[in-house]
C-alpha cells in the first residue's frame, strides 16, 4: 500500500480525530454530553428535523432518536411543532444546550490545538484549505 493511497489518508484522519476525541471526552463528559450526543447536539441548528440529522450524521434514525430523547431529558434540546407542518417536529438547542455545546467546543479546540501545534503556520493553513476542498461540493 502507498502512502499516499486514498485508505491510507483515510486511515490517519480518522486516527489522529479519533485520538482528539479520546483525549476530550472525560471532560465533554463531565458537561453532560457523550460523544456521539456532543456530535448530534452541534448539527441541531443547521439540521433540526431528527430524519435529517440521521442522515447528516450517517446515523441510524433509531440511534439519532435516543441520542434526541436524552439531550431533552438532559435540557439541552427541545421539540417543537414546525410552523410551517404541524405534522412534523423541529428540534431546537435551548440556552442551556447552547452554553454546554460552546463550553465543549472549547474543550475540542484545545485538545486539537495541542495536536496542531506540531504543524507550522503555514501547514496549518494548508491543512485547513485542503479539509475545505474535500468538502466543496
Amino acid at each position: 500500500m502507498h502512502d499516499s493511497s486514498a485508505a491510507r489518508i483515510w486511515s490517519l484522519n480518522h486516527r489522529v480525530l479519533t485520538r482528539v476525541m479520546n483525549d476530550c471526552a472525560p471532560e465533554i463528559e463531565a458537561l453532560g454530553l457523550e460523544a456521539k450526543e456532543f456530535f448530534v447536539l452541534g448539527e441541531i441548528d443547521g439540521c433540526p428535523y431528527p430524519a435529517e440529522l440521521a442522515v447528516r450524521l450517517v446515523l441510524p434514525k433509531p440511534s439519532v432518536t435516543v441520542y434526541v430523547k436524552n439531550l431533552e431529558a438532559k435540557g439541552f434540546v427541545r421539540r417543537d411543532i414546525d410552523p410551517t407542518d404541524l405534522r412534523r417536529h423541529r428540534l431546537a438547542v435551548t440556552p442551556q444546550g447552547v452554553q454546554t455545546l460552546d463550553k465543549a467546543l472549547e474543550v475540542l479546540s484545545a485538545k486539537f490545538d495541542e495536536w496542531l501545534v506540531r504543524l507550522d503556520t503555514d501547514e496549518q493553513a494548508e491543512l485547513q484549505r485542503l479539509l475545505a476542498k474535500l468538502l466543496s461540493e
